[in-house]
């Protein structure tokens, strides 16, 4: 692949096709009775299959000994970025809607920027303009999130349906929409657990890289440590062999999809494209998804869009946008001093006697 400045840009279009086909698979499949314990764990060793012999091939030469710190970053990335996150992701969509679920992640990376902001990996300086722009960037996302926590409003698509439903149930009981109430807090509550999980695990990666550059081989291991992690909760929470079983071939094919498609080959493309044009750049497209997924929903789901998903997403997308511009320009202003720093260095070399 060369680096071109559109090649990366169709790959990043077809990757968020890739994860918007995924997140309406896994909620059809779901509704259809498939358990987000059993897909996580399925979905993990499929990819621990798919990306064990790529690292083996392509980094068994390079790759050094496996060593204690190693081994506990990797196995603490594997429970943040793979284990815990999807088991949160899948349950957050068994329980709210696709629309919901996509429009809440476009929150991850502001997450990412307040935790780094804490924890001084990450400058704040409101003094200056992109400092400023970040914060606000921040603050819009935050109450763009509030937005889709606390406000549902009406239906804008398929009101029909919506009408229908309550005629059906002219009296509805407390109990049901009370239960319909504790199911939508139940998803928000573990989107949210989903977003704060993927933050920790930027950082924690971010560390894990510096220490251990060998990518194929570093989401190998997580793969297979999150695959042993969430199978041990799993075969401890269902015993029964019946829950384990898929039979269906809808079911198997999202399984196959999730782990090879979703979570292989996605990674491959994706770390091709950071390294060709950076972190920043494919954090700007994060939002495509929730556009897809919200054209799916709506087309072939026959899924409801609500006046809060609208409001909140347009909040959380503006936040991001802005946060990712004060980003891009900060980097561009850093750039010309470091430039300068090395003509400063290079001309007191050449003074020297």
């Amino acid at each position: 692949m060369g680096s071109g400045g559109f090649l990366p840009v169709v790959v990043m279009v077809a990757l968020n096709v890739v994860a918007a086909v995924m997140v309406s698979l896994v909620k059809v499949a779901m509704d259809g009775g498939l358990d987000p314990l059993v897909l996580v764990t399925l979905q993990q060793l499929t990819a621990a299959l798919f990306l064990g012999p790529i690292a083996f091939f392509r980094e068994r030469k390079s790759r050094p000994k496996m060593t204690m710190e190693i081994f506990a970053y990797l196995f603490t990335s594997a429970a943040l970025g793979a284990a815990l996150r999807q088991y949160m992701n899948f349950v957050a969509l068994r329980y709210t809607t696709a629309t919901f679920v996509t429009a809440f992640s476009n929150l991850a990376p502001v997450l990412t920027f307040l935790l780094a902001a804490v924890t001084r990996s990450e400058t704040l300086n409101l003094r200056t303009g992109t400092g400023r722009a970040k914060l606000a960037g921040t603050l819009v996302s935050l109450a763009g999130a509030m937005v889709l926590t606390f406000y549902k409003g009406v239906p804008l698509t398929h009101t029909h349906l919506h009408h229908s439903a309550s005629a059906a149930a002219a009296s509805p009981s407390p109990l049901s929409a009370a239960e319909s109430g504790r199911r939508w807090t139940l998803g928000t509550v573990a989107i949210l657990g989903n977003c704060v999980c993927l933050s920790c695990w930027y950082l924690l990666h971010g560390r894990l890289a510096k220490k251990y550059p060998y990518v194929y081989s570093c989401n190998a291991f997580m793969s297979t440590f999150s695959f042993l992690q969430v199978a041990a909760i799993g075969l401890c929470a269902k015993r029964s062999l019946a829950a384990w079983l898929i039979t269906s071939k809808f079911q198997i094919l999202t399984v196959l999809y999730a782990g090879i498609v979703a979570c292989g080959v996605s990674f491959v493309l994706l770390t091709w494209c950071i390294e060709k044009r950076g972190p920043v750049f494919v954090a700007a497209f994060i939002p495509v998804v929730q556009i897809i997924v919200c054209v799916i929903d709506f087309t072939i789901l026959h899924e409801s869009l609500y006046l809060g998903s609208v409001l909140g997403s347009v909040f959380v997308i503006g936040g991001l946008y802005l946060l990712l511009w004060g980003k891009r320009q900060e980097a561009m202003q850093q750039l010309p001093k470091v430039s300068e720093n090395d003509r400063e260095q290079q001309q007191q070399v050449q003074l020297q006697p």
